[in-house]
């Protein structure tokens, strides 16, 4: 069975069509320090501005990070918003084809954040004319798309794109055409969703879908009534599967064709920031794992993974493949029986420095520390295990055969590099591992610019790269050498 890193590397395959309501997320961060004197509100005052793409726009850019084909149909104004929603679209990679009718404003969605925490939110949308003269033309792109699509998404916001007329003309060309259509829905009646493949509400949708209370998701009396309810709204729609997307609660499927109908993933996230488009996220990594053929159980998984990545971060936010890889690696999670490969964990200099960039992107503190590690012994061990608590990544240089033999002699060291590496990328508590032929890893700290420095009996004034750290503000640890543990002494045992 294929594990989920090796999925996530067939995801750049992937042709995947997303149709839906664009908009443009703008964040405004600044700070807040007194109170009006004109009326009791707070004073914000401005620091910088961002723009995102928003709605649909962000399962483009979630898909993009992923490294998907991506083509999106979507609609914005005749206006410099609209303008800028189709310049981000293109920047980010995707293939655009945008509607845009006259005396129609691009939805713009404005937020103030000060101090990590959202102040208020300033909506800018008017209510979208009528499609009904624009159905043949929309049928026609559409039908060109989804020919060259592996899956389709519909990313409905209720905005007006996605209506009880358009919805279920894009569904039968999928069905026609032989494509899977996954859906992110809106609203309270799902009939215009008919004969989609996967229709994935939250849970506060659903209960709306349904016209249901349900149970505490903690209570045993929750998966009965969920999968009854599921199953009805299953069997009336013709949908193929239903999956149940419940916060901190994890994510349910429920599917005729399984026994049992019903499946729970719990979540993965540890901490909570910001939910802001991790329904986006959920939904591009799933439609991009089944949209390369991935069981429906493993590409929940791997949404699960995304979205408890995503809801860390602040503001609208999009997952990479090398963040999801790296905490597959870290919780060892698996796919059927198939343990996650540590080669994976290997790199090159220019690959983990792509990865650290994207993993300080979530805000993870980056760990590091270096050596032969020729026979790994319990000082080495408790080295790592001590490092690995000052920071969320650990990272180890390997000295490589060649720089080994120049600074211990041509009987060092006993084991090469391939062995010693892939031992290290084995260890839970390893992160990544870079080989390096330098005589020190001065060149790895300076790019990867850690922000723990740790290393085994070194003192400051006997270590440059420690200075180097410290000057940008790194934290410096010198470790405690474990007593009665050399690779030195171990050869001369061995001999």
């Amino acid at each position: 069975m294929v594990s989920l890193i090796e999925t996530l590397r067939s995801l750049t395959n992937v042709r995947v069509l997303v149709v839906g309501d664009l908009m443009l997320d703008r964040f405004t961060y600044g700070k807040v320090e007194r109170i009006s004197p004109e009326a009791p509100v707070p004073v914000f005052q401005i620091r910088e501005q961002k723009e995102m793409l928003g709605g649909a726009g962000n399962v483009v850019a979630n898909l993009r990070a992923l490294g998907c084909n991506v083509s999106v149909v979507g609609l914005v104004g005749r206006d410099t918003d609209g303008d800028r929603v189709e310049q981000m679209l293109k920047e980010c990679g995707a293939k655009p084809m945008l509607f845009r009718p006259a005396d129609f404003p691009t939805i713009v969605k404005m937020r103030l954040i000060a101090s990590g925490s959202h102040l208020s939110r300033v909506d800018r949308e008017e209510p979208l004319p009528s499609l009904d003269k624009e159905l043949p033309r929309i049928a026609n792109i559409v039908r060109r798309f989804v020919q060259q699509a592996d899956i389709v998404l519909l990313s409905d916001y209720g905005k007006g794109l996605l209506t009880e007329q358009t919805t279920p003309i894009i569904i039968d060309i999928c069905r026609e055409l032989g494509k899977q259509v996954i859906v992110d829905p809106k609203g309270a009646d799902y009939t215009k969703y008919r004969g989609a493949t996967l229709v994935k509400p939250n849970l506060k949708e659903f209960a709306q879908a349904t016209a249901a209370s349900l149970p505490d998701p903690r209570t045993p009396a929750f998966e009965p009534r969920l999968t009854d309810l599921a199953l009805s709204l299953i069997n009336r729609l013709n949908i193929a599967n239903l999956i149940v997307t419940l916060g901190e609660h994890g994510m349910a499927l429920i599917s005729p064709q399984a026994s049992p109908p019903f499946l729970r993933i719990p979540t993965q996230a540890k901490e909570v920031y910001d939910v802001s488009g991790a329904g986006d996220t959920s939904l591009a990594v799933l439609g991009a794992a089944l949209g390369c053929g991935t069981p429906i159980e493993a590409a929940m998984r791997l949404a699960n993974v995304a979205s408890g990545l995503v809801v860390a971060k602040l503001g609208t936010a999009t997952v990479t493949a090398d963040e999801i890889t790296l905490s597959l690696s870290q919780s060892g999670a698996r796919s059927g029986s198939t343990i996650l490969p540590p080669e994976r964990k290997i790199m090159t200099l220019d690959q983990a420095e792509q990865a650290v960039r994207n993993l300080r992107k979530a805000g993870k503190r980056i760990g590091f520390t270096n050596g032969a590690f020729d026979c790994c012994h319990l000082g080495h061990l408790r080295s790592f295990m001590a490092t690995r608590k000052l920071c969320d990544v650990l990272v180890v240089a390997l000295n490589s055969d060649a720089c080994v033999r120049r600074l211990k002699g041509p009987s060092r060291p006993v084991q090469d590099e391939a062995t010693r590496s892939l031992l290290l990328a084995s260890m839970e508590f390893v992160d990544l591992v870079i080989l390096f032929d330098e005589d020190t890893p001065m060149p790895i700290v300076e790019r990867l610019r850690p922000d723990v420095l740790a290393k085994e009996g070194y003192t400051i004034d006997q270590w440059p790269e420690a200075q180097f750290a410290q000057s940008y503000g790194a934290q410096v640890v010198t470790l405690p050498r474990v007593d009665g543990y050399s690779t030195s002494n171990l050869v001369k045992k061995m001999k």
